[in-house]
């Protein structure tokens, strides 16, 4: 019989790869996916531990799969990535989710294969937590899900040591990949005929710091950029602190980079920026948004702020929200602080209520839809690179390097997926309604 797989996938997106990379594993064993649930015979919780709220999800969703258990016994629940590395879970799985057969952290989950194969053989419950990071592992099966974007690590871990943040914790010490593997994986990639290939990395600014010929973020991205074919590369994320004017240069000259641009500011008060541990200050972070707004044609700048962190007064979320009216994000990724277990912020005082960060956040947010309101109608008239992915009888869809939705008359034939340049005529709620230039 034909047996099935169900991954449920929290988080960021390199959750998101790693899902592509438990999926390719699972198929190689002769799995199929399944959108049910309750017809699956392996499921798996990639989790997420960034936030307390994504925590009780996770925790909430695997007690929930308890009855599916005592329906099928032969039903296999996997636990893995950054909550199940978090110091003292995979004993808490053990203890209160007997139902739990297999337990994995974010160090060994290149291994879920073998630990699989282990349960069906042995009936014995596994529950491996590598204490530490070891050699990147470049031969893992793989199954990519997103489309015509396709998602490439280009290291893992983290060496900032944010005081909210519980990354470097359960992702390790920043690793580099070999310059020559990724140029690989990306070749085949294009040979594949994916129009995206998003690097990422939780400090891809940092890429090649631990190794020592001197090779670093801006020759990679120059290296891709001049690979043969029709493609575009993204990269997520970047940190304020080792955004360099070689990196800015490269997105600025070379076509093949996209000219979004993530640059996490998550304050703009430097008071808040050293209790964070942030390493630049609201100077510094402005002075890169000049030179980006000044160097790259087209350019899109996007943003994470976290609002509420201890200590941070009325005055100094101001200092924040006026921040986001000057630099005019087209993006704002808006967060309440949330406590994370064993980072610095936790024992932090002056935690603020929650009431005035839900006040805080909401009034960001607002502030920020204003502004991609009226960033839409200024690209009315404009001529911009767009990648026609989809069509109907009548139009084809097609997305902006910002990942805006356009709609365009089906006036001529294409070969999808393609990029095409398109003049944006009007706007139609969050879409924008263009025609081929």
């Amino acid at each position: 019989m034909q047996k099935h797989y169900f991954i449920k996938t929290y988080g960021c997106q390199m959750n998101v790869h790693e899902s592509e990379k438990l999926a390719g594993m699972l198929r190689s064993l002769g799995y199929t996916e399944t959108e049910n649930m309750e017809n699956a015979d392996v499921i798996v919780f990639n989790t997420c531990c960034i936030r307390d709220a994504a925590e009780q999800k996770v925790l909430g969703n695997i007690g929930a799969v308890k009855k599916l258990k005592k329906l099928n016994p032969d039903l296999i629940i996997a636990v893995c990535g950054c909550m199940s590395q978090e110091n003292g879970r995979a004993e808490l799985f053990k203890q209160k989710y007997p139902h739990v057969s297999i337990v994995i952290g974010t160090h060994n989950l290149h291994k879920f294969k073998d630990y699989l194969i282990q349960y069906q053989q042995t009936k014995k419950k596994v529950f491996e937590i590598w204490q530490s990071e070891k050699d990147i592992c470049e031969d893992v099966d793989m199954y990519r899900t997103s489309n015509n974007n396709a998602w490439v690590n280009i290291m893992y871990g983290c060496n900032n040591f944010c005081t909210y943040c519980i990354v470097p914790y359960v992702r390790g010490r920043e690793r580099s990949r070999a310059m020559a593997d990724i140029i690989t994986e990306v070749k085949q990639l294009i040979a594949e005929g994916y129009k995206y290939i998003t690097l990422l990395g939780q400090n891809v600014n940092s890429y090649g710091n631990d190794f020592k010929d001197g090779t670093n973020f801006a020759q990679l991205l120059t290296e891709l950029a001049h690979l043969d074919g029709d493609f575009r590369i993204k990269f997520m994320t970047s940190h304020p602190k080792d955004l360099t004017t070689e990196v800015i240069n490269a997105i600025a000259t070379e076509p093949k980079l996209s000219k979004v641009i993530h640059l996490p500011v998550q304050s703009g008060s430097n008071k808040i920026l050293k209790l964070m541990n942030r390493n630049y200050t609201v100077e510094h972070y402005k002075s890169l948004i000049k030179q980006i707004k000044d160097t790259v044609p087209n350019y899109f700048i996007s943003t994470d702020i976290i609002v509420g962190f201890p200590h941070e007064t009325e005055k100094d979320f101001m200092d924040t929200y006026n921040l986001v009216q000057e630099v005019n994000y087209g993006g704002v990724f808006g967060f309440m602080y949330s406590p994370r277990t064993g980072t610095i912020a936790e024992q932090m005082e002056n935690q603020v209520p929650q009431d005035i960060k839900n006040a805080r956040v909401n009034k960001l947010l607002s502030l920020s839809k204003e502004i991609i309101k009226e960033q839409n109608k200024q690209l009315v008239g404009k001529t911009l690179e767009a990648l026609v992915e989809t069509e109907d009888d009548n139009y084809y869809y097609a997305t902006l390097d910002c990942g805006k939705n356009v709609i365009i008359d089906k006036t001529i034939n294409l070969t999808l997926p393609t990029f095409k340049n398109v003049k944006i005529k009007a706007i139609s709620g969050n879409k924008l309604i263009a025609e081929f230039i």
